[in-house]
């Protein structure tokens, strides 16, 4: 029989939101958090390097269908190609690969009751959004990004 106490004591255990495993790696880019609150305004700030997530449907970068890369809010990383994006349908960016394999790093992710994959800027540590295993083929994956978290540079014409 599961008591009160030993309740509590399960709740406890569980890990919710972590500090910002951006505030916790070394990376190539790497400011006070006073800098970066200055460079990325507050909601993007909350994005990259708090692991907050953008309310669904908000972005812009949504609807973007020109030619071009998505780069790291924070450090302007190229991340992601627009031959790599897909409309989910999920509210956010979706790609189904990043832009080369070293671009991305990635790190369990065990808040809100849930085990994810966090993916995140590999020369910063902007928090990206996730990874999953239900993108289209030929990776199978969708990397379901924050808009927030991105700039996007259109292809310039010959």
């Amino acid at each position: 029989m599961t008591t009160r106490r030993s309740l509590l004591g399960l709740i406890a255990a569980i890990p919710f939101a972590a500090p910002a495993f951006a505030a916790a790696g070394r990376f190539a880019v790497s400011y006070t958090p006073d800098e970066w609150r200055r460079r990325l305004g507050k909601d993007a700030y909350a994005v990259l390097r708090e692991e907050a997530t953008e309310r669904p449907f908000t972005s812009p970068l949504n609807k973007e269908k020109r030619i071009g890369t998505f780069v790291c809010r924070g450090c302007a990383l190229p991340l992601f190609s627009s031959a790599h994006k897909f409309e989910s349908g999920t509210g956010w960016p979706s790609f189904w690969q990043p832009i080369n394999k070293t671009a991305i790093g990635s790190t369990v992710d065990k808040s809100y009751f849930m085990v994810r994959t966090e993916v995140h800027c590999s020369r910063c540590g902007g928090h990206q959004g996730h990874v999953f295993d239900d993108g289209p083929k030929p990776t199978g994956l969708r990397y379901c990004i924050n808009g927030l978290s991105l700039n996007f540079v259109p292809e310039k014409s010959a």
